[in-house]
């Protein structure tokens, strides 16, 4: 997984609560087994019309949206299926950070594992957030920085937020991270305990 220690980026908001992992990436679309090729079905029902062409005023789909790398959004966001492919739909898209009032339990920890943020903000900070990339012009979007270092989101325009992690997940993020990683720091450990344990009693000498 990708170390991440400051994102920088166009802020796009997503002004919904309860919004669901299969609405982030329906069903219909996890077939595959790597954690690549999701992002263009990134809220297809959403994104999409009726007759399949995309829908112009899904805000991720216009410019500069379109390369935003920070989600502004609802409280209870990534509620329902604890599917890790909506945080790899995101990633997949290019959303590094997710900013919301409150998040799910699952689909937070599902971010970590995919080199996303989850920063939660109190409901007015976000709620500021949101008014202003949702009304800022398409020449001049919102951006804004999160840093891992100093844990704060600075905001351009004005506003700098402070937001918790707790010290494994923000070790996971800048370090890149995932569980697989994190067990093979630990090989020679596990080596070790395989060479002085007795073999299974239904395996052959």
């Amino acid at each position: 997984m990708e170390s991440l220690r400051r994102v920088e980026g166009v802020v796009a908001a997503l002004d919904r609560d309860d919004v669901d992992t299969d609405q982030i990436i329906p069903k219909q679309f996890l077939k595959r087994i790597e954690r690549t090729g999701y992002g263009r079905f990134l809220f297809h029902d959403w994104r999409t019309r009726t007759d399949g062409s995309p829908n112009s005023d899904f805000v991720l789909n216009r410019p500069p949206w379109t390369e935003a790398r920070i989600l502004v959004t609802g409280r209870n966001f990534g509620c329902g299926s604890s599917r890790e492919h909506a945080a790899w739909a995101l990633y997949d898209f290019g959303i590094r950070v997710v900013v919301a009032a409150s998040l799910a339990d699952i689909f937070r920890s599902n971010c970590v594992q995919s080199g996303i943020v989850p920063v939660v903000l109190p409901d007015a900070a976000v709620a500021d957030l949101v008014t202003r990339a949702a009304t800022a012009p398409s020449e001049s979007p919102l951006r804004a920085r999160v840093d891992l270092a100093t844990m704060r989101m600075e905001v351009g325009g004005g506003g700098n937020h402070p937001f918790a992690l707790d010290a494994h997940a923000r070790r996971c993020l800048m370090e890149g991270l995932d569980d697989i990683s994190l067990t093979l720091e630990r090989a020679c450990e596990i080596d070790e305990f395989e060479a002085r344990r007795p073999p299974p009693s239904w395996v052959r000498r």
